[in-house]
């Protein structure tokens, strides 16, 4: 378990100049009114259309493989929404670190907080589901205001950013695991912890099952769901935290608890899992981070869908 970084005269080296000199200017940019860096973040976004080119195909054939029966002009539209919300989620992270908390709760609305007052009542842990929304930083942030819980996350490669993203999340949460840790998530929730945990990204093919994910018949899925819901035995509770159009703030819905998770098996348990992220990213599909290459590990013998 990751306790409060400590910094290193080692993050001072030179190799580390280029990656401070973005840190500084994050710093300066979030000092800015929310208003203003609403629409910067916004404009950030559709510019980086123009270089992120790869990652536009992803977004545009992950919306085509879950949304088939969208209109063709409705899925571009969301896409480019969706890209607008990658350069907030870059303002978001910055505003997750260094704003303080008055200024994070100014610009929230947080709706559900009594299921969570309910697991502790119930002496359970929580099995918080948050999906890799671009507004997951922040998340994050807001509801370690309310209820400080144990994020779980990879760490970076970059020993620098590592250390301010250690920092900047248990800037108001208790401490911080390794995805990998399944053994570490299982003792906190028992515990009586809540584990902050994010079922909906692609691990390859050893972790997986495959399920359904909106209308992609066999995506790899986690198998580690069946294994916290089962052997923790905690409330387990879906928030999203989405941003409010036009620059007017943020919502953090935390919604009731799931009753009844399938633990017959762990592709009953995934499916069910996949469920409670699809009806997640509905509530703000723009959000949601599409540019990642869900659906890169198949099933043997099926073709890639890149």
């Amino acid at each position: 378990m990751t306790q409060l970084p400590q910094f290193s005269r080692a993050l001072l080296h030179p190799r580390y100049w280029f990656t401070w000199l973005g840190i500084a200017l994050l710093y300066v940019l979030v000092l800015l009114p929310y208003p203003v860096l609403y629409y910067v973040g916004c404009g950030l976004g559709r510019l980086s259309m123009r270089f992120l080119k790869r990652r536009v195909d992803v977004a545009r054939r992950n919306l085509e493989l879950c949304f088939p029966e969208m209109p063709a002009a409705e899925r571009e539209a969301l896409m480019k929404r969706n890209f607008e919300s990658l350069g907030m989620g870059l303002i978001e992270t910055g505003m997750a670190w260094f704003w303080p908390e008055w200024r994070i709760t100014k610009w929230f609305k947080v709706s559900g907080l009594e299921h969570i007052s309910k697991a502790a009542a119930d002496q359970k842990g929580v099995l918080l589901i948050g999906m890799h929304f671009l507004t997951l930083e922040l998340g994050a942030r807001i509801f370690g205001i309310h209820n400080p819980g144990i994020g779980v996350y990879r760490p970076n490669d970059n020993a620098l950013i590592d250390w301010l993203q250690t920092w900047g999340r248990m800037r108001s949460n208790k401490s911080m695991l390794d995805r990998k840790d399944l053994k570490g998530m299982i003792r906190a929730l028992k515990s009586g912890d809540i584990i902050w945990y994010a079922p909906d990204h692609d691990y390859g093919p050893k972790s997986s099952v495959f399920v359904p994910f909106f209308a992609v018949d066999q995506a790899a899925s986690t198998k580690g769901s069946y294994l916290l819901i089962r052997s923790g035995k905690p409330a387990v509770i879906p928030f999203v935290p989405r941003r409010l159009p036009a620059g007017k703030g943020y919502e953090m819905v935390i919604l009731p608890e799931e009753q009844a998770i399938p633990l017959n098996d762990e592709a009953a348990t995934a499916a069910r899992m996949n469920n409670i992220v699809e009806q997640g990213v509905l509530m703000a599909p723009d959000q949601y981070m599409w540019l990642h290459r869900r659906f890169k590990t198949r099933p043997e013998g099926q073709p890639a869908l890149y």
